[in-house]
């Protein structure tokens, strides 16, 4: 009997804070530097950006000698191929999984769903509620942070709480935070959060252009790849490691079979 994966999603109504940057750099992280096994589902039709990004990846990689040399030694040490991307509307990404999982002998530890950033498209509703957790990045801009907080609190009430689900939870955390700390305003905005019923992470990500940088024509530093994890050069400060760890320690991906 195959062990079931944990099917998590980055997910939010605001674009442009973060979903599918977290979803490519948590993947990565954890296929290539953890040692899980995963599958990412890019329902972000019909332009597929994360299936764009594997594309460009592997272009960087074809035209970059140092880059062919790291994806060597990685895949000899690892023994294992990138993780694999499937494309899929939101109405039908978790039957697709499914039927993937169903008709191939993966040892799958986790399953990424990148969606959509509405939830007016009922097919991106449905797939929520087939989540084990959600995990919804939001930044202290009020017009941004009223949206998500509505959204999050919509798929508190319809999903989370709803016993008919197996949703876990939906957890928040802060992204672009200015500064080393936070400021007053955060707590004001958590009191706020707190009020709803919604768990904020302790890991809070730094406002940095790291987390958009992709593979370079030259050299080997980059941060966010679907062939390689973040470099320990760029990975130092981004609190991406910290945010990782923390997701594990609420998944506990141990719970769903993972085999060592």
């Amino acid at each position: 009997m195959k062990k079931k994966p944990v099917f998590i999603a980055f997910s939010t109504q605001k674009g442009g804070v973060g979903k599918t940057t977290f979803t490519v750099l948590t993947a990565s992280y954890l296929h290539y530097a953890c040692g899980y096994n995963l599958i990412v589902v890019d329902c972000d039709y019909p332009q597929f950006s994360i299936n764009a990004m594997r594309q460009r990846d592997a272009q960087g990689v074809d035209c970059n000698p140092a880059l062919q040399e790291l994806a060597a030694t990685q895949f000899s040490e690892l023994q294992k191929p990138t993780y694999t991307i499937l494309c899929a509307t939101a109405e039908v990404a978790v039957d697709t999984v499914r039927e993937y999982l169903d008709t191939h002998d993966s040892d799958t530890d986790f399953v990424f769903f990148d969606l959509p950033g509405t939830i007016n498209n009922d097919g991106v509703l449905t797939t929520l509620s087939g989540m084990d957790y959600i995990f919804t990045p939001i930044s202290a801009d009020r017009i941004s942070l009223e949206s998500t907080l509505s959204f999050s609190a919509i798929i508190k009430e319809a999903i989370t709480d709803n016993t008919d689900t197996a949703n876990k939870g939906i957890y928040l955390f802060w992204n672009m935070v200015d500064g080393r700390e936070k400021t007053p305003l955060y707590a004001m905005y958590e009191k706020v959060i707190a009020e709803l019923g919604l768990p904020v992470l302790k890991t809070a990500v730094p406002n940095t252009t790291r987390y958009k940088k992709e593979v370079m024509e030259e050299g080997t530093t980059l941060f966010r790849s679907t062939i390689f994890p973040a470099s320990r050069t760029l990975l130092r400060g981004s609190r991406l490691k910290e945010l990782v760890e923390e997701i594990l320690s609420i998944v506990k991906p141990e719970a769903y079979g993972r085999k060592e």
